[in-house]
């Protein structure tokens, strides 16, 4: 004997729809160099940047690796514009800078579309394909070679 099932959607469809969380506008991207991931949750606000619960100049305390963080803003005139939470995970300082900044620009493309353009220009939406080149057997290193011996 058969029974029918109802379609799942039937079951929920008297259901009232309440959206219990305020609406917020926010926006993510996630950025990569290296080895480092960035993930970027942007909202409007007053320019706070935290990456991993520290403050954005304790986080990347050298001024060129804060300059290349903040590119992408400068770029599209939005410094004190929007607060962003940062996660960054792996690799170093310097791909992590980078994968930010890579995050930073996809989250401001999903803001305003026009800046496309001027992001492009300077080069903040291209993922920087350099990686590090692999160890190969019956060597030292990725090119290095063991010393030559003739006899």
């Amino acid at each position: 004997m058969l029974i029918p099932m109802l379609h799942s959607s039937h079951m929920w469809s008297n259901w009232p729809e309440t959206n219990l969380m305020p609406e917020t506008q926010e926006f993510t991207a996630t950025g990569r160099r290296k080895t480092s991931v960035a993930r970027v949750r942007m909202a409007p606000g007053n320019g706070k940047i935290d990456v991993n619960g520290r403050s954005f100049e304790d986080y990347f305390p050298t001024t060129p690796l804060q300059n290349v963080v903040l590119q992408p803003l400068q770029t599209a005139k939005a410094v004190n514009a929007y607060d962003l939470s940062i996660n960054a995970r792996g690799g170093g300082p310097t791909g992590q800078a980078g994968a930010v900044q890579l995050a930073i620009a996809r989250a401001l493309l999903q803001v305003d579309g026009n800046l496309r353009g001027a992001l492009k220009t300077e080069g903040l939406l291209r993922r920087d394909p350099r990686m590090k080149e692999r160890k190969k057997s019956g060597q030292p290193g990725a090119r290095k070679r063991f010393q030559f011996s003739k006899r």
